[in-house]
C-alpha cells in the first residue's frame, strides 16, 4: 500500500485534516484546535510534528510512529501509547491531560512531561531514564518494574512508587514527595 505524504502543513479547527486512512505520513506539521478525538491513527507516521490544543482521547495508535512529537494544550485522556512503533519513540508533554492513558514497556529516555496530569496512567515496565516530571499530578499512576534513574520528580505530587520494585538510581525527590516512597510501609509522616 503505497502512502500520502504531508510536510510543513498547519491545521487548524479542523474534525480530521485527511480522510480517515491509514499510511499517511506527516513531517514538520502543525496541527492546531483540532479534534482527533475516538480515531484510529494506526500505522500513520508523525516525525517533528507539534499538537496544539487538540483533543486527542481514546485514539487508537497501532503501529503509529511517533518521532519527536511534541504535545501541548492537549486532552490525550485514554490512550495506549504501547501499540505505537517502538522505533524512534520520542514524545514530549506540556500542560497536557494524559489521565487513564498508558506507556507501559515503552523505552523514552528523557522524556518530559511539564504541567500535566497523569491520574491513574500506567508506566509499568518503561524505561524513562532521565526524565522529567515537572509540576505533574501522578495520582494513581503506576511505576512497577520502571526505570527510573535520574529521574526528576521534584516538584511532581500524588505518586506511590515502591522503590524495591523501581530502579530509583539517582532520582530526584522533594522532601514533601518521600510520603510516595514510603506509602507502603503504613508510616505517619508529619
Amino acid at each position: 500500500m503505497s502512502s500520502t505524504s504531508y510536510e510543513n502543513k498547519v491545521y487548524e479547527k479542523e474534525q480530521f485534516p485527511i480522510s480517515d486512512s491509514y499510511n499517511q505520513d506527516f513531517e514538520k506539521c502543525k496541527f492546531i484546535n483540532c479534534n482527533f478525538s475516538d480515531l484510529d491513527l494506526s500505522d500513520n507516521e508523525f516525525i517533528d510534528c507539534s499538537f496544539e490544543n487538540c483533543n486527542l482521547s481514546l485514539i487508537k495508535l497501532k503501529e503509529t510512529s511517533l518521532k519527536g512529537v511534541d504535545f501541548k494544550n492537549c486532552k490525550i485522556t485514554g490512550v495506549n501509547f504501547n501499540k505505537c512503533s517502538d522505533f524512534m519513540f520520542s514524545v514530549s508533554f506540556e500542560n497536557c491531560v494524559l489521565d487513564y492513558s498508558t506507556f507501559s514497556r515503552k523505552k523514552m529516555k528523557s522524556t518530559k512531561f511539564i504541567d500535566c496530569s497523569l491520574k491513574d496512567t500506567d508506566f509499568s515496565e518503561c524505561e524513562l531514564n532521565n526524565s522529567h516530571f515537572k509540576n505533574c499530578n501522578l495520582l494513581n499512576s503506576v511505576f512497577i518494574r520502571t526505570q527510573l534513574k535520574n529521574v526528576d520528580f521534584t516538584s511532581s505530587y500524588n505518586f506511590i512508587i515502591d522503590p524495591e520494585l523501581n530502579n530509583l538510581k539517582k532520582a530526584k525527590f522533594s522532601l514533601a514527595g518521600l510520603s510516595g516512597l514510603l506509602n507502603k510501609y503504613d508510616l505517619i509522616i508529619e
